[in-house]
């Protein structure tokens, strides 16, 4: 098995196999949450995490030729009485096989004619701006040799190599147990937080942190809902996203919806089939140089031809989908990119989720699409329909007025007790076909309520 200072060697001469100038990467440094000495948790640059392999605050590599030179301070010798004895210069370079290993104050030398990624901290993008001599802003209007090292660090990161792949399998296998636990302690938990507290405590236990800020939710019709104080009620459906992230930063995103009771009513039941049976159809068809759009779209006429069998929607499913009134419960896309970042490199805007040439639609069931490219072995996507009733959509004048003539509304509130579901696993590409990283975590209805009565 190849060691890490191995990968990153791989990844820096695949690197300059695509670039000829040099490139100077950040960490990003730490910030108080309010007195200096008290920090939020800090999280490097994912751009630098590719290729320095290490969370090390406060650093910066410059990589050129093939070859990464190392800039950090040594720790101050007053800073071993409150976080101990830390590795030095020479030993973090040892570890990530860099060539040399130098002082931050060193790289203000070597900035001429660099080429680098905003880290989204204002203090760090104050120091890329007088390093490199130049404006560094945004990392979403890239241009000249900048735009040019993000194109060539999507192209490397858009297929995982056997050193991402066993940090995603990781994080992978540790979200799964933490659904495990999110389930078996629904049943004693009296609000949503209880649950997210069993679950975040299995990250905690292996030395993890969460990927995203946790959504565990009774009103699963708000889609990144962050509030965690409502009760569990009989009769409620949890909607769990929750992933897992390794200490150098690679990401699992996992969701599964179950009944707080323990069984799935009559209309949750059915409402569940639909949208698992999208979720099925659309890993079946995942393989290299299948487009992710038409995926998206065969969730919709899956999720479409549900809703017309159930009364809620009338019509032809293509048609429907043709018009977008699927949307109307499943607004957003299928899924997404993942890797380093929850949602991989959308730092960078659309230039990693959409092919060179395409841009986002301004169609109702299309506009939130954040991957729209050919897929490619290697690459490693979510797949996650869903089913929602957001008010918003829904008490819209004018989607009612659109849609009148296709969506039975006395039918519709015969389901009022399914706010939103949504099953979601992370899904790799495979030469011939996919692989779900996440399928030890069962999804049917019956395991899932075997699961939280088991609890």
């Amino acid at each position: 098995m190849s060691s890490l200072a191995d990968t990153l060697r791989d990844r820096r001469q695949k690197l300059a196999s695509l670039i000829d100038f040099p490139v100077i990467l950040w960490s990003g440094s730490d910030t108080p949450r309010n007195f200096p000495a008290n920090i939020y948790p800090f999280r490097a640059s994912s751009h630098f995490l590719y290729f320095a392999g290490l969370p090390l605050p406060n650093a910066a590599i410059r990589l050129e030729g093939g070859k990464l030179e190392l800039f950090i301070d040594d720790p101050a010798p007053s800073s071993a009485l409150w976080h101990g004895e830390m590795p030095k210069r020479e030993e973090i370079a040892a570890q990530i096989g860099a060539e040399s290993a130098r002082t931050l104050s060193e790289l203000k030398h070597r900035g001429s004619n660099a080429a680098s990624i905003p880290v989204q901290n204002y203090r760090t993008t104050l120091v890329q701006s007088q390093v490199l001599q130049r404006n560094i802003s945004s990392p979403y209007d890239l241009d000249g040799i900048d735009r040019e090292l993000a194109r060539a660090i999507v192209t490397l990161r858009l297929s995982h190599d056997a050193g991402a792949l066993a940090e995603l399998r990781k994080a992978a296998a540790v979200s799964v147990a933490a659904h495990k636990a999110g389930m078996a302690a629904t049943p004693n938990a009296k609000i949503e937080a209880e649950v997210r507290a069993a679950m975040e405590s299995v990250f905690i236990a292996h030395n993890m942190t969460t990927a995203y800020n946790s959504i565990v939710t009774v009103h699963g019709e708000v889609l990144h809902n962050e509030q965690y104080h409502h009760p569990l009620q009989p009769g409620d459906l949890l909607l769990v996203d929750v992933g897992g992230e390794t200490p150098t930063g690679w990401a699992a995103d996992i969701t599964r919806t179950w009944p707080v009771s323990g069984k799935f009513s009559p209309t949750q039941r059915d409402i569940y089939d639909v949208v698992l049976a999208a979720h099925d159809a659309c890993i079946a068809k995942i393989r290299p140089g299948v487009e992710y759009r038409d995926i998206h779209l065969l969730a919709a006429t899956v999720i479409a031809e549900g809703l017309v069998d159930l009364g809620i929607l009338q019509g032809n499913p293509q048609d429907l989908v043709e018009i977008d009134a699927h949307a109307l419960f499943f607004p957003h896309g299928i899924g997404h990119l993942l890797g380093l970042d929850v949602h991989d490199m959308e730092d960078l805007g659309d230039l990693a989720g959409y092919e060179e040439g395409r841009s986002r639609s301004d169609r109702f069931g299309l506009g939130y699409l954040r991957l729209n490219r050919p897929l490619q072995s290697g690459m490693l996507v979510t797949i996650e329909p869903g089913f929602y009733q957001v008010p918003p959509i829904l008490n819209n004048a004018s989607d009612r007025a659109k849609y009148q003539d296709v969506v039975n509304w006395e039918r519709l509130a015969q389901f009022a007790d399914v706010r939103g579901i949504r099953i979601e696993d992370d899904v790799l590409v495979t030469d011939t076909g996919s692989e779900v990283l996440t399928t030890t975590l069962p999804n049917d209805a019956e395991t899932i309520e075997n699961l939280v009565n088991e609890g």
